[in-house]
């Protein structure tokens, strides 16, 4: 979660018991290779397409009848966060667009969620992504507009903590925000919270430092510039998030 839409730290313990400064991206989590190296000479994500399909097409990969009834009929783009399990920071994002009535696979990146997993009732500082289906509708970030098709608002609101170790200082030169407990229609960094600051707020998609988040769910840096310039408001984009078992729920 990006806790630090007031710029708070939290500290999480290595499993070397020392402790690290965390943020939106926190630290402690998978050790998998930076995804940031994904992405191909032209700025265009390498992402493959999915290998799975549902029988028909007509709901996602990998998602089942309960989180499939909460995707909006509207909706003709939906990014799905696949979590590798419960209790692990380590997923993969995967791209679909609705086309007559299917849905077509597109790239695919390897990403991270929180350090702790996922959770089904998400709270402030549990160190957890809640598992759901939400609307995408704001971006921004520190740097310049990429050419993103959902609004963005560039601020220096989006500087990450000097106190933060030297690889987490781009997390949020693009993001977008997760319509968790957040206000639509308003920059990402807009604190507020309409359900309550213990309910937690601040979740975004944005660049991915290597490690798990304390909710966020973050890709390269290629993969946000894609989403940013695909994402489109027309199309009632969505995020479907989770680990595997409750998406298959």
């Amino acid at each position: 979660m990006r806790r630090t839409t007031v710029m708070r730290t939290a500290m999480a313990a290595t499993a070397a018991g020392a402790l690290l400064v965390t943020g939106c991206g926190g630290t402690g989590g998978s050790t998998a290779a930076d995804p940031s190296a994904s992405g191909s000479a032209a700025g265009q994500p390498a992402g493959t397409a999915s290998a799975s399909a549902s029988a028909d097409g007509r709901t996602l990969p990998g998602v089942g009848p309960a989180m499939s009834a909460k995707v909006p009929v509207s909706a003709r783009q939906a990014v799905v966060v696949y979590g590798a399990g419960p209790t692990t920071s380590a997923s993969r994002v995967e791209l679909f667009t609705k086309v007559d009535g299917r849905w077509r696979a597109g790239p695919t990146w390897p990403s991270h969620n929180a350090i702790h997993g996922w959770t089904l009732q998400h709270h402030e500082g549990d160190l957890k992504s809640p598992i759901g289906v939400f609307t995408l509708h704001d971006a921004g970030g520190l740097l310049a507009d990429p050419g993103s098709k959902l609004p963005y608002h560039q601020s220096t609101a989006f500087t990450a903590s000097p106190s933060w170790p030297a690889s987490y200082q781009h997390d949020f030169d693009y993001v977008i925000a997760i319509d968790y407990n957040r206000v639509v229609g308003t920059s990402p960094a807009d604190p507020a919270r309409p359900e309550g600051e213990s309910q937690g707020g601040g979740i975004w998609l944005h660049l991915d430092h290597g490690v798990g988040t304390s909710a966020c769910v973050t890709v390269s840096k290629d993969a946000m510039r894609y989403l940013l310039r695909t994402l489109d408001p027309a199309a009632h984009p969505v995020i479907v998030m989770g680990d595997t078992p409750h998406l298959a729920s």
